[in-house]
This record gives C-alpha cells, sequence and structure tokens, in this order.
C-alpha cells in the first residue's frame, strides 16, 4: 500500500565532503555551505594542537570544520645538495631569522649571484628530475581516501631565481641583463615541467590541485611592470598551467599585494581557476570591484585579513569581516581562509572566531 505523499519523509541530504565540496566550486556550481581552508606558521599549529587537545592536523581540521587539502610529493633522493652540504637541491643556504614569536628561514647564500653571463648559469649543477622518486606519490595517493582534495605541485620560479641570484639582482636583470633572466627561468622552467610531468602522472588521475605562483604585488602597486610579466613570467605559466589541465589537475594561483593589472592575462592567458590570497586591503584590491568583475570566471580563495583583523583586532570584528566576506562573495565562489599564514601574534580565540563565525554565516548561503 503507497504512503500518501504528505506522510513520506524525505530523506535527510547528505553533507559533502571537503573535496566535493571544493570540486562543486571548481565545477561552476555551489557547495552545501561556504568552504574554509588553513594557513598558519608552525607556531600556530603546534599552540592550537596543543590548547585544543589535538593529536594531529587532520583532527584539528574536523575539529574546526576545516576543508583542508592534503598535500603528495615526491621524495628527493639526497640529504642535501650534492656539491654543498649546507645547501638545498638549487644551491641556496639558509639562515634562521627570529621574529621574536618565531622564526622564518632566509636565504644566506645565493650560488648564482656572481653569474655574468648566460654561460654561468649553464654550468651550475641545477636539479634533475631523475633526482626524485616518484612512486612516492603513487603511493600517498593510492592510500588516501576521497575525503579530501589532493593537492601536488608548486611552480614559483621567480621566487627560487631571488634565492638563486639575490633579490636585488633578480630584479636587475629583467631590465638590464635579459640573457642572464632567461638563462635562468628557462632552467627553471624546463626542470618543473618534466618534474610536473612526472609528479602528475604519478598520481594516477588522483590530484586535484596545484600551485602555478609568483608574488606579483606589493602592498602599494605592483612589483613588475605589465610588459615585463609578459616577457618574463607570463609564457612559462602558461605552459605550466596547460600541462596541469592535461593531465585533469585544477589550477590555484597565488600572489600577494596589489595585483589588478595582471589579472586579466592570469584568469584569460594562464587560465587560472583559484585566486588567493585576495589581500582586500592592499590598493586596488576591493573585494566588491573583484567580484564585480572577475566572479564569474574564478574562486576567491582566503580574504580574510591576517595583517590586521586577525592579529590585532578583536573577536567582534573577526566575526563582523567573515559576514561581511560571506555578503560580498554571495553570487560568486569563495573558500574562506586567512588571506596568508597566521601569524604568532594572533590569539587562539580570534582563530576560533574566525571558523565558528563561517560555519555559523556559511551553512545559509
Amino acid at each position: 500500500m503507497a504512503v500518501p505523499s504528505e506522510q513520506r519523509k524525505s530523506p535527510e541530504k547528505r553533507e559533502m565532503t571537503p573535496r566535493e565540496r571544493w570540486l562543486a566550486l571548481l565545477a561552476g556550481k555551489k557547495a552545501d555551505r561556504i568552504p574554509c581552508d588553513y594557513q598558519a606558521t608552525p607556531e600556530v599549529t603546534a599552540r592550537l594542537l596543543r590548547e585544543l587537545n589535538c593529536p594531529d592536523e587532520e583532527s584539528l581540521y574536523r575539529k574546526l570544520r576545516i576543508d583542508a587539502r592534503r598535500f603528495v610529493e615526491p621524495r628527493w633522493k639526497y640529504p642535501h645538495h650534492p656539491h654543498d652540504p649546507e645547501a638545498d637541491m638549487w644551491g641556496v643556504r639558509y639562515k634562521r631569522v627570529s621574529y621574536g614569536c618565531g622564526e622564518y628561514l632566509e636565504a644566506a647564500y645565493h650560488p648564482l649571484a656572481d653569474a655574468e653571463t648566460p654561460a654561468d648559469v649553464h654550468r651550475h649543477r641545477w636539479p634533475d628530475p631523475d633526482d626524485f622518486d616518484y612512486s612516492a606519490v603513487t603511493e600517498a595517493v593510492e592510500q588516501l581516501d576521497d575525503f579530501r582534495p589532493i593537492h601536488a605541485g608548486h611552480f614559483e620560479p621567480f621566487m627560487i631565481y631571488a634565492f638563486m641570484r639575490g633579490l636585488e639582482k633578480a630584479f636587475e636583470d629583467l631590465a638590464l641583463r635579459p640573457k642572464i633572466a632567461d638563462a635562468i627561468l628557462g632552467h627553471l622552467a624546463d626542470f618543473y615541467y618534466e618534474h610536473h610531468r612526472r609528479l602528475f602522472a604519478a598520481g594516477k588521475g588522483r590530484i586535484d590541485l596545484t600551485w602555478v605562483a609568483e608574488d606579483l604585488g606589493s602592498q602599494t602597486g605592483p612589483l613588475i611592470s605589465l610588459s615585463t610579466y609578459r616577457r618574463f613570467l607570463l609564457p612559462h605559466q602558461v605552459r605550466m598551467a596547460d600541462l596541469a589541465r592535461s593531465f585533469g589537475v585544477h589550477v590555484m594561483y597565488h600572489s600577494d599585494g596589489a595585483i589588478w593589472p595582471f589579472l586579466p592575462d592570469l584568469i584569460d592567458k594562464v587560465g587560472i581557476e583559484v585566486l588567493n590570497p585576495i589581500q582586500w586591503r592592499a590598493a586596488g584590491m576591493d573585494r566588491r570591484r573583484l567580484v564585480e568583475e572577475f566572479g564569474h570566471a574564478v574562486v576567491f580563495h582566503g580574504s580574510i585579513d591576517n595583517q590586521q583583523t586577525l592579529a590585532f583586532g578583536t573577536p567582534e570584528d573577526v566575526r563582523r569581516e567573515v559576514a561581511e566576506s560571506v555578503e560580498i562573495y554571495r553570487n560568486a565562489r569563495w573558500i574562506c581562509a586567512p588571506c596568508h599564514n597566521i601569524q604568532p601574534i594572533t590569539s587562539t580565540e580570534n582563530i576560533l572566531t574566525l571558523y565558528q563565525a563561517i560555519t555559523e554565516f556559511g551553512s545559509s548561503v
């Protein structure tokens, strides 16, 4: 006997997994709630694990309902640079620099600082993809479930260029020594292209996201001109993004600061799908304007200010910014997250308020 329609109970809608939320947004759809992500210094993460009594980061993410990615990478076969026991694979040496409540690694030796010709660049001992064991990626993805999106690979060549050459000379090269710039960027791009090709192949179709990145903006404006970007960086970014897409991998783009002039190229030519970190207090980066101009084309990732609001604001300031952002991004696709690494000066209360607020406000959108 049939049950009258008014007596039938519709099954409760199943809650999406973090991966399903990310993939929904990447497909141009809405998720069951606004996803959120996490990035912080190691000191902050250690503090949260301790204070929230979480044994590991996964338990922290589940407690705060964070839709974090899982990262996989190949194994580098060497403990250090083959010719320099104090250097990384690029030949760069680092030193720990304290900022009072934590430390950052800063480049202290630049192996290409004295290069004067492209021949000097070519003689450098460049990394080889054969230096890596990509089976580690296959093993990792086979052990993971589909609960979280999987992220692999990071292409940010000018950052490494600056480590290898020194920041001042790196910028000078773009204006004064283009042949050296082409030589260094060429080696970096060629290595990463083959490195990522093997990395994506080892992922066996399980890798969802990768970084194509470069910091192009300061707090007040671009770090380089649009013409310089197009001459030196854009072609390599297009090549790397095309490679990712050929494996079905979605492209995230990271750049701090005021980068408005670059966005049309990044979206139309590189084809980025996720824009991070939305430092909206930087010049020209108004959130409403971003949504109006580019909301149809990209997923916005970040946007909760860690320079002022999270670091120095009250919990009510944090709650207000999350609520305001929910409204601004209502007709766009947005993943709520801090707009860079949460710093140790940020209180635990403010961090918890961020994730409590997006859970509350993001569920009604």
